[in-house]
């Protein structure tokens, strides 16, 4: 039966419109052919998390803690207070030391008054210039006797200001080790805070120790111990490798992003480089997941299952399901 011309408009315009749809398709396909190269050898070790300092608030003088403000998870801020010691013995020097001070205070009055008079007596002379001298000596004395007494109560409104604990810088409290009514002596420990900084910190092997340097690309898992079918691995990178071997192991900091939320000491899975090997590596854009199998398309249509490893420069490494030469096709 002959078509009609509409028919025919519509069959014409339906292939130009899978033309185009090829066409379009096929300008944002991209070929790559698999090659073997040299990756890093990864192997997985076990980090901990750590702050990059501790800083310790401890108490300066002899005392009892009459107040704490912090327990273990609190937030602090630097020169915040944390706690106060009090010392009763300097509370009682403090009560004695004004008592002296206002005895003194009228033997300097007196000596003033007796100073005014005899310069008047003098003025009519009646006095002798010897009990003017004497007088104004007794005056001076009198003064800085008072002023001596003065310096030695600053001294203990000081002593009593250092039983005030001032946080040392700002981080989350890892310990407190005292409570209310604890009795400390001068250099004891009152809190120990993790300033907000986090790091990983490696400890390997000797064996890995030429390996490891400044600046290496480091892969860390998943938080917690488990291997996960399929994880986001995170990067980090090394920035201090310390230069003594500590019981057989060298000792490396890893800084990575966003560890605030660890708890200090927690262990997670990193993957660091041990050497070069060969392998075989395609675009990351060129894998892809269905009902959680990893696929990538040759050239030739054909959907092929590949089991897939770790990040790489430049891609991810296929360990098994193609073969050197195939050609991908990427989008």
């Amino acid at each position: 039966m002959p078509r009609s011309p509409s028919t025919i408009t519509i069959l014409n315009v339906t292939g130009a419109l899978f033309l185009l749809n090829a066409g379009v398709s096929a300008g944002f396909a991209a070929e790559q052919t698999v090659r073997l190269r040299a990756v890093d050898d990864r192997k997985a070790v076990i980090a901990t998390v750590e702050p990059v300092r501790q800083l310790v608030a401890r108490a300066r003088i002899e005392g009892t803690i009459t107040s704490l403000t912090v327990k273990e998870g609190s937030w602090v801020n630097a020169n915040e207070h944390i706690a106060v010691v009090a010392d009763q013995k300097l509370l009682l020097q403090m009560q004695a030391l004004q008592s002296r001070i206002q005895a003194q205070q009228a033997n300097r009055d007196q000596a003033q008054i007796n100073f005014d008079r005899v310069q008047k007596l003098r003025a009519a002379n009646v006095s002798s210039q010897a009990q003017v001298d004497q007088t104004k000596t007794s005056l001076d004395v009198a003064q800085r006797t008072l002023q001596a007494l003065l310096s030695d109560r600053q001294v203990i409104e000081e002593q009593v200001s250092q039983g005030a604990v001032l946080a040392p810088g700002t981080g989350r409290v890892l310990k407190v080790p005292v409570s209310e009514g604890t009795v400390v002596m001068p250099g004891e420990t009152i809190v120990t805070i993790a300033i907000n900084n986090y790091i990983l910190r490696l400890q390997l092997p000797e064996r890995h120790a030429q390996f490891m340097k400044t600046g290496d690309t480091i892969l860390i898992g998943a938080r917690g111990l488990q291997v996960q079918q399929q994880e986001t691995l995170r990067r980090g990178h090394v920035v201090l490798v310390y230069p003594a071997i500590e019981q057989g192991r060298v000792i490396a900091d890893v800084e990575v992003e966003s560890l605030g939320d660890y708890f200090v000491g927690e262990r997670t899975r990193v993957y660091i480089a041990t050497g070069t090997r060969e392998a075989l590596v395609v675009p990351e854009d060129a894998v892809y997941r269905r009902f959680g199998v990893s696929y990538v398309k040759l050239k030739d249509g054909t959907e092929v299952v590949v089991q897939v490893g770790l990040p790489v420069e430049g891609g991810l490494e296929i360990l098994a399901g193609l073969h050197e030469g195939d050609v991908v096709i990427t989008p």
